[in-house]
C-alpha cells in the first residue's frame, strides 16, 4: 500500500524559508514520481513541483520557479520541498502525491498524503 506522510509545515514571515518533507512507503521510489500540490482557502488545488525518482528530473510551476527547490533522498524514500522567499500568497495546505509520472492535474496522481499547513504572514 502506497503511503505518503507530509511534515514540516508551520508559520513563517514573508521573505522567510521553510522546508516540507514527504516520507513515502509501499513502493519502489525509483519507479515513481512525487509531486507537490497546494490548496489555499477557497481555491482549487494546484501543482507546485514534481520530481522523477528514477533520474531526478524536476519541474516547477511558474509561480514558484526560482524560489522553491524539490529534491529527493532515494535511500530514505523522502522528497523535500525547500521554499525560500516565501510570500503570503504561498499560504496553503501542501500535499505530496505519487504516481508513475509527473503532471499538473490532480488526476495524474493516484496516491496522496494528508497535507501540511504552511502559513506565511505579511
Amino acid at each position: 500500500e502506497v503511503q505518503l506522510v507530509e511534515s514540516g509545515g508551520g508559520l513563517v514571515q514573508a521573505g522567510g524559508s521553510l522546508i516540507v518533507s514527504c516520507a513515502a512507503s509501499g513502493f519502489t521510489f525509483d519507479d515513481y514520481a512525487i509531486g507537490w500540490f497546494r490548496q489555499a482557502p477557497g481555491k482549487e488545488r494546484e501543482g507546485v513541483s514534481c520530481i522523477f525518482g528514477s533520474d531526478g528530473s524536476t519541474y516547477y510551476a511558474d509561480s514558484v520557479k526560482g524560489r522553491f527547490t524539490i529534491s529527493s533522498d532515494n535511500a530514505k524514500n523522502t522528497v523535500y520541498l525547500q521554499m525560500n522567499s516565501l510570500k503570503p500568497e504561498d499560504t496553503a495546505v501542501y500535499y505530496c502525491a505519487a504516481d508513475h509520472g509527473c503532471g499538473w492535474s490532480l488526476a495524474d496522481f493516484g496516491s496522496w498524503g494528508q497535507g501540511t499547513q504552511v502559513t506565511v504572514s505579511s
